[in-house]
C-alpha cells in the first residue's frame, strides 16, 4: 500500500497482521537509491508469525516517490512516522548496511522508543570506506577502473542507466560463495534512483558518526555481520558492539554482507533467541 508519510508517498507492507497486542518491529532497507522492502522482508520478514512487521522502500528508493531531501534527519523522521501509523509507542529497530546507519540514527535519537535494536553488516561511521576499496581492489572477482569506484562511493552516478552499469560491477563482491548467474538477475530487480544515491553519499554520509552517541543506546542490541563483508567489514560491527552498552556480536562464518540469505537457518535462529531474551527483559 502507498502511504503518505511527511509528505512523500511511501511503498509500505505491515507483515503479520494489524493485531495491536503482537510488537511491532521495523525493518529499514540499505543502498539508498537501490534497495528496497524486498531485503527487509527476506532478512526479518519471517518474524510476521510473533511480531507486527513494518517493511517498507524508504523516500527515493523502490517503489516509493522521489521526494527529497534524502538525508538522515528525513529518513529518521519517516521511521517515526510509520511507528505512529502503526500505533506503537515501543518497538523494534532493524536494518542492514545503510540501513543499520538509519537504524544507529533512530535510537540514538529515540532510544526511549526502543524495545531492541537488530543490526545487520553495517557500521558506524563513514570511514570503512577505505578498508572497502581495499577490499575491492584486492579482490579476484572484479577489476573496476579506479574512476568507476570513486565515482559510486562518491555520489557522483550519472544517471539511472551508469548506476546500473555501476552496480552491476560491484555486485560480484558482496557473497560468500560467487554466482555469476544470479548477477543479472539480481541487476534486473531493482529499481534505479541514482539522484538518491548521489545525496546520500556525497552530502548525508559525509557527516555521519554515531560513535559519540551510541551510549545512549540502552535497549539490549544484536549486531551480526558476515565473516567475508567487503563493505562493512567485521571491524565495524566489532567496534558497534564494544559502544553500545548492551549488546551481542555475533559473526557468520560463511557469509559476505548478507548472513540472512547465506545462513538463513542459523541467522533466523539467532536473530529469534535474541528477541526472546530482549522482549523478556523488556
Amino acid at each position: 500500500m502507498m502511504l503518505d508519510i511527511n509528505g512523500c508517498a511511501l511503498n509500505v507492507e505491515l507483515l503479520g497482521g494489524e493485531d495491536p497486542a503482537k510488537p511491532l518491529l521495523i525493518a529499514h532497507h540499505g543502498a539508498p537509491g537501490l534497495g528496497s522492502m524486498e531485503e527487509p522482508r527476506a532478512a526479518f520478514g519471517w518474524l510476521a508469525d510473533s511480531f507486527r512487521v513494518i517493511i517498507f522502500d524508504a523516500r527515493g528508493s523502490g517503489k516509493s516517490a522521489d521526494v527529497p531531501p534524502y538525508d538522515h534527519d528525513q529518513w529518521v523522521a519517516d521511521i517515526d512516522a510509520l511507528r505512529e501509523w502503526a500505533g506503537a509507542e515501543r518497538f523494534v529497530m532493524a536494518g542492514g548496511s545503510y540501513g543499520g546507519f538509519l537504524s544507529m540514527e533512530y535510537a540514538v535519537r529515540h532510544p526511549e522508543r526502543l524495545l531492541a535494536l537488530v543490526l545487520r553488516d553495517t557500521a558506524p561511521d563513514a570511514t570503512h570506506d577505505n578498508l572497502a576499496l581495499e577490499n575491492a581492489r584486492a579482490s579476484d572477482r572484479v577489476d573496476i577502473p579506479e574512476e568507476r569506484l570513486a565515482r559510486m562511493f562518491d555520489g557522483k552516478v550519472l544517471d539511472n542507466d551508469d548506476f546500473r552499469d555501476l552496480w552491476r560491477e560491484l555486485l560480484p563482491l558482496y557473497t560468500f560463495t560467487h554466482d555469476p548467474a544470479a548477477i543479472e538477475a539480481k541487476v534486473a530487480s531493482v529499481d534505479y534512483h541514482y539522484a538518491t544515491h548521489n545525496a546520500a553519499f556525497s552530502t548525508a554520509r559525509e557527516t555521519y558518526d554515531v560513535k559519540p552517541h551510541l551510549h545512549r543506546v540502552t535497549c539490549p542490541a544484536l549486531v551480526t555481520v558476515g565473516r567475508e563483508d567487503w563493505i562493512t567489514p567485521v571491524v565495524n560491527s566489532e567496534q558497534i558492539a564494544e559502544l553500545l552498552p548492551d549488546a551481542e556480536l555475533v559473526i557468520f562464518e560463511e557469509s559476505g554482507h548478507s548472513p540472512p540469505l547465506e545462513e538463513p537457518e542459523r541467522f533466523q535462529q539467532v536473530v529469534r533467541d535474541f528477541l526472546d531474551r530482549a522482549l523478556a527483559r523488556a
